[in-house]
């Protein structure tokens, strides 16, 4: 195989060129990939497992130093920081979703599954990275994709339960609780897409769409904390 682009990608994109490439390609193949080329041996789960301890352990690391919080707070924080929405968007702001290696089912595969395959190919990424250039490396890494959005999860409230704090929200600004209405539903049973409006009296506040109703309420209630915070700082 040509491992051109994945020697550009991390040229450009890390800033740095690995020492093993292999590396970085084992951690952008999916076991799908592996499934349907046998000349294929590895897939990216084991560089996955390790690239979540590493992520989890700065990201603590980074927490405990930096905020003066409880316990349970800075779990909740850590868990808003590294959630598979957080972490797969990263993925696509560095562009790695070309070089992803899959099957060719996986590739017509729903939007949902090819989320959680980019956000578990971020963490195979932090693995590699850590295997290949070490600690101090992986750790900017995070810094500089994960960490840097820390002031605003916290600024914004987002690492509170959405539902609740949006209807602690509405109730001190507007004195009413919310109600989610379904708007919309889209798509074959097994890949259905909810699409629900949270409303303040008779006052669209928030819209969310997900893969269950339950999913889509909590995007809903994450615009209406958007909202409600913006409105009490002007």
């Amino acid at each position: 195989m040509d491992i051109t682009p994945y020697r550009e990608f991390a040229k450009e994109k890390l800033g740095f060129d690995f020492n093993n490439i292999d590396l970085l390609v084992t951690a952008l193949t999916h076991r799908s990939y592996v499934n349907e080329h046998k000349q294929v041996h590895e897939h990216n789960e084991r560089l996955e497992f390790l690239g979540d301890a590493v992520l989890e352990l700065v990201s603590s690391d980074f927490l405990f130093r930096n905020y003066d919080q409880p316990e349970g707070v800075m779990t909740a924080i850590r868990a808003a920081l590294v959630r598979t929405e957080s972490i797969g968007d990263a993925g696509k702001e560095l562009g790695y979703e070309p070089l992803v290696r899959l099957s060719k089912g996986e590739k017509h595969g729903s939007e949902r599954a090819h989320d959680v395959i980019l956000a578990d190919c971020f963490e195979a990424v932090i693995g590699a990275i850590y295997l290949d250039q070490g600690y101090d490396v992986a750790r900017d890494f995070i810094y500089k994709h994960i960490l840097v959005k820390t002031d605003a999860i916290i600024e914004e409230g987002l690492w509170r339960d959405p539902k609740s704090y949006v209807q602690e929200l509405a109730q001190k600004v507007d004195g009413v609780t919310p109600v989610y209405r379904t708007l919309k539903e889209e798509g074959p049973d097994h890949d259905k897409v909810f699409t629900v409006g949270m409303y303040v009296g008779d006052k669209l506040k928030g819209v969310g769409t997900g893969h269950s109703k339950q999913e889509a309420q909590t995007k809903a209630a994450e615009e209406g904390v958007r909202m409600y915070n913006r409105k009490l700082k002007s």
